[in-house]
């Protein structure tokens, strides 16, 4: 399965949270991956994580900070390179998990079809946790639950303000705001990974 994060320069929250999400597939991983184990990029059980970003000039590093948070919570992010976002990327992906809601839309604009398949990160995993244990009961992979979750995402109360459901950009500014960000990200992220294994 390839999954694909999106955020805007793709320097802070998009390879943030690939890097998280591939430290907590790694076979072995557990709930607590904030332990400094590392993770690179590629497959994980099956897993191709990746990302990319709405107006990113392809090949900068991951932002200092953002990858230092990457590093706190598992993440590898030295051998990370930006890239633009393009329809074949979006495409190509089982699963698209993006920063905000313009993220999302801009994805959707590319590649229409993805709709289904294209989530906020905090979206995704609000509508797990949403669900009734029931709901996932007949789910065998992670394609299964990826549909599961598109066909009952209108199930699930939205949040009161849409906008809970983005994650705030840390580019510029503190640390304190981008140890906020990693640890909202890191917690959907905690959500989507116990899911993913679970029908892996």
């Amino acid at each position: 399965m390839r999954v694909l994060f999106v955020c805007s320069g793709n320097i802070c929250r998009s390879p943030l949270g690939a890097q998280v999400l591939e430290a907590r597939l790694t076979p072995g991983a557990s709930a607590a991956v904030g332990s400094g184990a590392a993770a690179g990029s590629g497959a994980s059980s099956g897993f191709v994580v990746e990302s990319a970003g709405t107006i990113a000039d392809d090949g900068a590093a991951m932002d200092e900070t953002a990858a230092a948070q990457s590093r706190r919570l598992g993440g590898d992010p030295s051998a990370h390179r930006s890239r633009y976002l393009t329809a074949e990327i979006v495409e190509g992906a089982d699963l698209v998990l993006t920063a905000e809601r313009s993220h999302r839309a801009a994805v959707v604009s590319l590649a229409p079809r993805a709709s289904r398949r294209t989530f906020t990160i905090k979206q995704f995993a609000r509508v797990l946790d949403g669900l009734e244990p029931g709901d996932l009961a007949d789910v065998r992979s992670p394609q299964d639950l990826v549909d599961r979750v598109a066909r009952l995402r209108g199930v699930v109360p939205p949040p009161a303000d849409p906008a809970d459901d983005d994650v705030d950009d840390p580019y510029r500014r503190s640390e304190g705001t981008h140890e906020r960000v990693a640890d909202e990200i890191d917690a959907a992220l905690a959500t989507v990974a116990d899911a993913l294994r679970a029908v892996s």
